[in-house]
């Protein structure tokens, strides 16, 4: 591979475009680039059925991003992952309380998941309203946050897409139910914390006006 960077992740973009149409899949902005970067994740064509979201919620989550919101995720493997100088330049924070010692206790006493509770002190510190919520992993995290919008909580977007058998698809159904929050989820049981991550980075491109074969 003599190609540079710039230049490899071009044309991938370039094959992704060119296999979406011949898959007869149209896809308009700014979902095309969010739909784009989760098969350049993933190298799954799957994707383009599996994603759904809720309408204007792409969107929404751009001009989150561009106010400079917070954003929470349900664990460190997406926390990492999400490009930290592109949300720092517009003034967002990145959240992940899965490992907070007082997460942890607060758990154990009231017989919860740390997912759970991670998002019940992200609410408690005022972070939901107007943020964004990634979750990757964590079908308690999600279910979570359906309790708490139904109690009044209104982030910008809610990116569910948990990955795995018990849970997952169960929870990002309900998740597609709601309609007082904008939402994005898979469908099913494929998901994970790569597809999150490529979901936020995809609207951070967008907020800072960047194409998605930008590096």
């Amino acid at each position: 591979m003599t190609l540079p960077p710039h230049a490899i992740a071009a044309e991938s973009f370039v094959i992704i475009r060119q296999s979406l149409s011949e898959r007869g899949y149209v896809f308009t902005p700014p979902l095309a680039a969010v739909i784009e970067r989760i098969i350049h994740t993933t190298a799954d064509f799957e994707f383009a059925n599996l994603v759904q979201v809720s309408p204007g919620a792409v969107e929404s989550g751009v001009r989150a991003l561009q106010a400079g919101c917070a954003v929470i995720t349900d664990v460190q493997m997406v926390r990492v992952g999400i490009g930290a100088q592109r949300l720092a330049a517009l003034g967002g924070s990145l959240h992940c309380f899965i490992g907070d010692e007082t997460v942890k206790a607060q758990a154990t006493a009231q017989g919860i998941t740390r997912g759970a509770q991670s998002m019940r002190l992200a609410a408690e510190r005022g972070l939901l309203d107007g943020g964004i919520v990634a979750i990757g992993n964590a079908p308690t995290a999600l279910e979570e946050i359906i309790r708490l919008v139904a109690a009044g909580a209104r982030p910008a977007l809610v990116v569910g897409v948990p990955v795995g058998f018990v849970g997952a698809a169960e929870s990002k159904a309900a998740l597609a139910q709601v309609t007082a929050v904008p939402w994005l989820v898979t469908v099913g049981r494929k998901g994970g914390s790569t597809i999150a991550v490529a979901a936020i980075n995809a609207m951070l491109r967008l907020a800072v006006g960047a194409g998605n074969d930008e590096l």
